[in-house]
């Protein structure tokens, strides 16, 4: 029976200013499958090093991220999102809550961790990222659906108004039309809203 593919290692872009603490973590790393493919410091370009060097996780540490920090790395996580993972000596409540609002899916107020422990923080940030995704993709879907159901209901009274018909009526003829175009109801609907604007204007 044929060995099964190696596993690839982790890819980690390490955000961190002090070059011992990159040593230790880049030590403990290696040890848990991972792999360092970035190293810099928080005054670097850091959506421009994600997009560049594409990392499966990002790592953060540093003794108390400050305001430009944070706000890098909300910009990271509003352009090209990945799960983060932050390190910090800081344990003020404050911090910790904008950290996790830029983004951080996992606060470690304990400094670095010791080898044994890195992979598991991160696992645990990934997983936390997906459901993440997962939430997220699922209230974006309901949200166009809520809008895309305002619209046809929107164009259905438009009909309704302009030609004097029901309620189902109306939605019939939206519907056949949208069949006979081979086209979805919610851009027949959003073509009567903008020639009812256009008429209007």
């Amino acid at each position: 029976m044929p060995d099964s593919p190696a596993k690839k290692p982790l890819r980690v872009m390490l955000i961190d200013d002090k070059s011992d603490r990159r040593t230790m973590l880049n030590q403990a790393l290696e040890q848990v499958d991972c792999a360092l493919v970035a190293c810099v410091t928080n005054d670097d370009d850091l959506l421009s090093t994600v997009e560049k060097c594409n990392p499966d996780v990002i790592l953060i540490d540093i003794e108390a991220p400050g305001r430009d920090t944070i706000e890098s790395l909300e910009s990271v996580h509003s352009k090209a999102p990945r799960p983060m993972v932050m390190f910090s000596q800081d344990e003020d409540n404050i911090t910790i809550k904008r950290a996790t609002q830029a983004g951080v899916m996992a606060y470690v107020a304990d400094g670095v961790a010791a080898s044994p422990r890195v992979r598991p923080i991160i696992d645990a940030a990934m997983a936390r990222f997906e459901h993440f995704k997962e939430l997220e993709s699922e209230l974006q879907k309901v949200r166009r659906q809520l809008d895309e159901r305002k619209l046809i209901e929107k164009a259905k009274g438009i009909i309704m108004t302009q030609r004097g018909m029901g309620e189902e009526e109306a939605y019939q003829a939206m519907r056949k039309l949208a069949m006979d175009t081979n086209r979805r109801l919610v851009e027949i609907a959003q073509s009567i809203v903008d020639a009812a604007a256009l008429l209007s204007s």
